[in-house]
């Protein structure tokens, strides 16, 4: 199997990049941990490698809004090079503050007709800082990250992750073209309707928890697969069957099997 080169990319406040990096280092990847100032002052760096990771925590502070920095310096800045990196077979995962970072960027869905970005990360309805595990459910066939998922169990923390469309009628079309990848559920798998909290940690329309471009190849989830990589991350692990790796292990390993 082809070894992939992974740059996880950060900024002042994230916290979770060096536990994404061992994720893919222990799935046989090759990661390269860089700031983004680096990227900045080296734009074509990011063609040297095949997968792209934005991880969690609170770039900037979350200053403005969550993710809104990065992704102002990534449209200004850094935009010709990422359009080349997605044309391209490669693979682009954004975590918590990454997935904040994908949508606001607009790399993440398309605009809609008039421009604008069709969706965006608010403030949880209760409106302060959750952290919690929650049950989550694909919903995606083409998500490259998402193969042979059907339900995980991942914890959150985030004070921004209320997926919002700009209306209804958008929201549904982003989940017609198979753009709204995964989505939190009950203990039973049911994702249908206005789930209610703690189901639905923040309120998030559709009960969206995750979202893929039109590809399948670009990917953010606002849960953490890399906080349940191994079985003892799980909260109840010495009252479980034993197993060799946590739920979220599958989202690093489809990533680089996919250049297996």
């Amino acid at each position: 199997m082809a070894t992939p080169r992974v740059l996880i990319v950060r900024a002042p406040g994230t916290n979770c990049d060096q536990e994404t990096a061992f994720a893919f280092k222990q799935c046989g990847a090759e990661v390269e941990v860089a700031h983004l100032n680096r990227w900045l002052e080296s734009p074509n760096r990011v063609s040297d490698y095949q997968i792209l990771c934005f991880p969690g925590g609170f770039s900037y502070g979350d200053d403005i809004a969550a993710g809104r920095i990065v992704a102002s310096q990534l449209r200004n800045h850094l935009a010709t090079e990422l359009r080349e990196f997605t044309a391209k077979d490669r693979l682009v995962l954004g975590i918590c503050n990454g997935f904040q970072i994908l949508i606001k960027s607009g790399l993440l869905l398309p605009p809609t007709s008039e421009g604008h970005l069709p969706a965006t990360l608010n403030w949880n309805d209760h409106g302060r800082f959750e952290d919690r595990w929650v049950h989550l459910k694909a919903r995606s066939e083409q998500c490259v990250f998402l193969r042979g998922v059907d339900k995980m169990y991942l914890p959150i923390a985030h004070a921004e992750g209320k997926f919002m469309a700009v209306d209804e009628a958008t929201l549904a079309k982003l989940e017609d073209a198979g753009h709204l990848a995964l989505t939190y559920c009950d203990a039973s798998g049911n994702d249908g309707g206005g789930l209610g909290f703690p189901d639905n940690p923040n309120g998030s329309q559709g009960n969206v928890a995750g979202a893929c471009d039109a590809t399948g190849r670009v990917f953010g989830l606002m849960p953490h697969p890399e906080r349940h990589f191994d079985p003892t991350h799980h909260p109840q692990w010495t009252r479980m069957p034993k197993r060799e790796k946590g739920e979220g292990a599958v989202i690093f390993e489809n990533a680089v099997s996919y250049f297996g």
